[in-house]
């Protein structure tokens, strides 16, 4: 695998990102909260990408693998910040945002910021709106008393040994970027894949999401059985037919 290429940014901070040339719309990976730019499916559109001959960006939201930055310090205004300063600095003309869990978020925010290029839409278990709906709402009386007092509370990672660090910096400044109480006035198409047996972030999400876009192009695929990731051979194989028919029907 090739060296990550770095963008360096006004405020001292980098991102690390691979980003492969070839023919538009490219597409662009968001992945999830605590991941990298290394998992399956970034892996997996490479390929596809690679493939086709089509262009093909991928990257570390700051605080995660190889860019800068401390994870605690992350939000979603100074991810969504960071990603669409990669966007602008290594992509051109249309885009295909492709986001996996808080991607999925990020990628609604940035379809939001830069409409003129955002051609289209892929969301994979997207999680909109997760600092409120599946953190603040959900913890428990003691834990938000710990969130209170020291700033931070660590719980349990289904994915890893080390526990995530939640901030309530976090909580609160994501309220501010909060989609699925109004009207999302995103246009262009839109397509959602979703696991039916999502621990992590309800398949319902979809079809509010759903319920929520502006566009008439949007479509929602429930998985049975499917998980949060949706990273298995099945999955990718989903989700290089949901993309490869998108991008033949932007033309």
């Amino acid at each position: 695998m090739t060296d990550a290429q770095t963008l360096p940014r006004e405020d001292g901070t980098t991102i690390a990102y691979h980003r492969l040339a070839g023919r538009g719309p490219g597409v662009v990976f968001l992945g999830g909260f605590g991941s990298d730019m290394t998992g399956a499916k970034a892996l997996a559109l490479e390929a596809f990408c690679k493939a086709r001959g089509q262009a093909y960006l991928r990257f570390d939201y700051l605080g995660h693998g190889q860019s800068s930055g401390r994870f605690e310090e992350g939000t979603i205004g100074s991810w969504t910040a960071a990603a669409l300063a990669v966007f602008d600095a290594c992509t051109e003309g249309p885009q295909v945002l492709v986001g996996s869990s808080m991607g999925g978020w990020i990628m609604l925010l940035m379809a939001l910021a830069r409409a003129e290029r955002t051609a289209g839409l892929v969301g994979i278990a997207a999680a909109p709106d997760f600092t409120e709906d599946l953190i603040a709402a959900k913890l428990a009386p003691a834990e938000k008393t710990v969130l209170a007092r020291d700033g931070v509370l660590e719980v349990a990672n289904p994915y890893g040994e080390a526990p995530t660090r939640i901030t309530q910096r976090l909580v609160e400044e994501g309220a501010a970027h909060l989609l699925l109480r109004g009207p999302i006035p995103v246009r262009c198409p839109v397509r959602l894949l979703h696991g039916m047996a999502d621990a992590d972030v309800p398949w319902e999400t979809a079809l509010r999401l759903l319920t929520q876009l502006e566009t008439k192009d949007a479509t929602a695929t429930l998985v049975k059985g499917g998980d949060h990731r949706l990273s298995e051979p099945a999955d990718l194989r989903r989700l290089a037919r949901v993309l490869e028919a998108l991008l033949e029907s932007i033309g």
